[in-house]
C-alpha cells in the first residue's frame, strides 16, 4: 500500500475523525517510527509505519460501527469533560468498540447526533462539500423581520467567512395561539461552532432551544433523548452516496 497522509491513516482507523487527527499531529501527539510528527503532510506506511496516537500503537478497528443517538440537552458532545459535566459516553457504553461523535451538539441544544469508528465516514458527514444537509428546529426570542431573516438566507460574515446559503422557514404554531417566541427550522449545508446561534444573535434575536431533527435522509423518528440504535446498512449506504453525489 503506498504511503498515505497521517490525519486519513487515523481517521480511518476509527480513533478520531480527520480535523481531530489533525490536531493531535499538530500537538506532538503522534509518533511514525519512534518519531513526533507535526507536520500536517506527514505521510506514512499504514502497514509497515509504527505509529502511535497518545502513546498507544494504532490498531484498526474489527469492524465499522454506526449509531445514531438522541443526545439530550444538558450533557456535552464528548467523551469526557475536564469540567466534570455529564458527557454521551453515559450512552455509548455498551458499544463493543471505540467509537466518538461526529461532529458538536453544544451542552444547552439536543437532537440527532451520529456515533461511528469510522473516520473517513465521519470525515464525508462533516464536510460542507458533500452536500449532506442538517436540519435543525431552533426557537428564537422575539419575531425576527423578514429581511433580516433573508440575510440569514444569502449567507453573513462569521469570523472573516460568509456562512453557506440556508433554508430557513417558520414553523406552524404548536398552540392555539401565535408565539412571541416561534419556531423556525433551518437547514445548513455545513456546521460551525454555534453557527445558527451566532447567526440569530447577529440579527438580535438569541437562540433559547435548538435540536437538531435530521442529517441528510436520517431522522430522529421515535428516538426519545438519551436513546440510541444502530444505523440500518441502507441507512449507511444512502449518506455515502449523497456525499458521492449519486443520488
Amino acid at each position: 500500500m503506498a504511503n498515505e497522509r497521517l490525519q486519513k491513516i487515523i481517521s480511518r482507523a476509527g480513533l478520531a475523525s480527520r480535523r481531530q487527527a489533525e490536531q493531535w499531529i499538530t500537538a506532538g501527539r503522534v509518533q511514525v517510527d519512534g518519531k513526533v510528527v507535526r507536520d500536517l503532510g506527514t505521510r506514512a506506511d499504514p502497514l509497515h509505519s509504527r505509529i502511535q496516537v497518545n502513546g498507544k500503537p494504532l490498531r484498526p478497528p474489527r469492524q465499522p460501527l454506526y449509531y445514531m443517538l438522541y443526545k439530550p440537552r444538558g450533557c456535552v458532545t464528548t467523551l469526557s469533560d475536564p469540567e466534570g459535566r455529564p458527557t454521551i459516553m453515559n450512552f455509548v457504553k455498551k458499544i463493543p468498540e471505540r467509537v466518538y461523535p461526529v461532529g458538536r451538539l453544544d451542552y444547552a441544544s439536543e437532537g440527532l447526533l451520529l456515533i461511528t469508528n469510522d473516520g473517513e465516514f465521519s470525515n464525508l458527514v462533516l464536510s460542507s462539500s458533500s452536500g449532506i444537509e442538517k436540519t435543525y428546529w431552533v426557537k428564537v426570542s422575539g419575531l425576527p423581520e423578514a429581511g433580516a431573516l433573508q440575510k440569514l438566507r444569502e449567507g453573513i460574515p462569521l469570523e472573516g467567512r460568509r456562512t453557506l446559503p440556508a433554508r430557513i422557514r417558520r414553523l406552524p404554531p404548536q398552540g392555539r395561539k401565535e408565539s412571541d417566541n416561534p419556531w423556525y427550522e433551518v437547514a445548513l449545508r455545513e456546521g460551525r461552532q454555534n453557527q445558527i446561534r451566532r447567526m440569530f444573535e447577529r440579527i438580535g434575536h438569541p437562540v433559547r432551544k435548538l435540536r437538531r431533527v435530521s442529517i441528510g435522509s436520517l431522522r430522529l423518528g421515535n428516538l426519545k433523548p438519551g436513546e440510541i440504535r444502530p444505523l440500518r446498512p441502507a441507512e449507511v449506504r444512502g449518506l455515502l452516496q449523497r456525499a458521492a453525489g449519486d443520488e
